[in-house]
């Protein structure tokens, strides 16, 4: 009697579990989730939380329009709070706990070299979406916002060009951008004939707030009868007590001007902006670009965010363009799955906000515009010299030693991250 009684409930429970299963099945395959992979605390927050809004926005937009395969996007948002072993864990967290199809994130490339490794032995897609120093290009990766030669490079020639600079202060935060963007710096400077007592390097750790003794140190160097400029790889909320003192020392632009590589119109919203008119920054995109396609989407971007005071940066067209470029690589392949998405999305061309296209290149890098900006009392920019073209990222840096013979290209048969031209050979992961 007990036998039967267990075997009818077991077979019950098998009835019940057949039909139940596809139906569970299909309702976890209901939507295609996205991560996003941002700081909403901790010192990268100040640059980071209107990335991860910027994402919310692009997400509803595509949702709006049908959403992709025939699935809507759901946003998955996760805080790694500007704790950079916490990025790999959030990482593992989006990609095998909630099984995201791309995750959009990170800031400073601590916390990309952080997630690396997880993206590699998972197999996800990360779209990094902010300027760095290059030497690296993971098959798992694409990098939206600027290498060294879309940024750093240009904003010295301008300079050297326009400027009469012959003095350099390249100041950064203690970390790996910083530092290699100043090593490539460095190595470009001496090129160029710049004399090695003629260039001042100062580090200092992230949320740095006593400005006074290096800012002196900057006056100092300034003062020795040659045009001195700063090159600014400082990151993160460090930068408000920085343009403070600079405002203090009275160092103004046409003295000593700063050029920054990540202070834009998001930083600039939290500044008292009059001491650092006439200061300059480097990037790809402004909020003040006069094209059709970025007057419609400051309309979105303040819809969305029900503020007419949040601005736009670069960033957050780095993120424009990934998402636009990996909505359409999944439209190509015909499915999320990575290798498909991988495959497909070298050579996709999407609008950018300046008014051009930004296309996917075979070393997972991007075209871009390249402009200087000058800081305006209303904490925007005026562009004052852009390149004539787009340029194409350069992923291994031609003026350090152990890069300069390095090429990416992910397409079969090379597939290769560091492919060294001399020795015919590839170099292994890509970084």
């Amino acid at each position: 009697m007990t036998y039967h009684l267990k075997s009818s409930l077991a077979g019950l429970a098998a009835l019940i579990a057949v039909s139940v299963s596809p139906l569970g099945a299909q309702a976890q395959e209901e939507t295609i989730k996205v991560g996003i992979l941002h700081s909403l605390s901790g010192t990268m927050a100040i640059s980071e939380t209107t990335l991860k809004d910027v994402m919310l926005m692009l997400i509803e937009q595509q949702n709006e329009k049908g959403g992709l395969l025939g699935k809507k996007l759901e946003a998955v948002v996760v805080d790694p709070a500007s704790d950079w072993p916490l990025f790999a864990e959030k990482a593992r967290e989006l990609i095998s706990v909630n099984k995201v199809a791309a995750v959009f994130g990170c800031w400073t490339s601590v916390s990309r070299k952080s997630v690396l490794p997880v993206f590699e032995e998972l197999n996800g897609l990360l779209f990094y979406p902010v300027q760095y120093e290059g030497e690296e290009s993971q098959r798992n990766v694409f990098y939206t916002g600027a290498a060294p030669n879309q940024q750093a490079i240009p904003a010295v020639d301008y300079l050297i060009n326009e400027e009469g600079v012959e003095r350099w202060v390249l100041a950064g935060t203690d970390y790996v951008y910083p530092r290699t963007t100043n090593k490539i710096l460095e190595a470009y400077l001496q090129a160029k004939g710049v004399a090695p007592e003629d260039i001042m390097i100062n580090y200092t750790p992230f949320g740095h707030s006593d400005w006074q003794t290096i800012v002196s140190d900057i006056k100092g160097f300034g003062s020795a009868g040659k045009k001195t400029a700063v090159v600014s790889t400082i990151n993160g909320d460090a930068n408000v007590p920085f343009y403070k003192e600079l405002g203090n020392a009275g160092i103004k632009a046409e003295d000593i001007p700063v050029v920054a590589f990540s202070v834009g119109e998001e930083e600039l919203a939290g500044l008292d902006t009059g001491p650092l008119v006439g200061h300059l920054a480097a990037w790809n995109y402004f909020q003040s670009v006069d094209t059709e396609i970025n007057a419609e989407f400051i309309d979105s971007w303040k819809a969305f965010i029900k503020d007419d005071k949040r601005v736009t940066n670069d960033p957050m067209e780095a993120h424009v363009i990934g998402f636009n470029m990996w909505v359409k690589a999944v439209e190509k392949a015909g499915t999320t799955d990575p290798d498909a998405v991988i495959d497909a999305i070298i050579g996709v061309s999407v609008p950018n906000l300046s008014g051009g296209y930004s296309t996917m290149m075979p070393n997972h890098h991007i075209t871009k515009p390249v402009l200087i900006g000058e800081i305006q009392a209303d904490g925007q920019f005026e562009t004052v010299w852009e390149t004539p073209g787009l340029v194409v990222g350069d992923e291994w840096s031609d003026y350090l030693p152990d890069s300069k013979d390095l090429i990416a290209d992910w397409r079969a048969p090379m597939s290769c991250g560091n492919f060294n031209v001399a020795t015919g050979k590839c170099g292994g992961k890509g970084s």
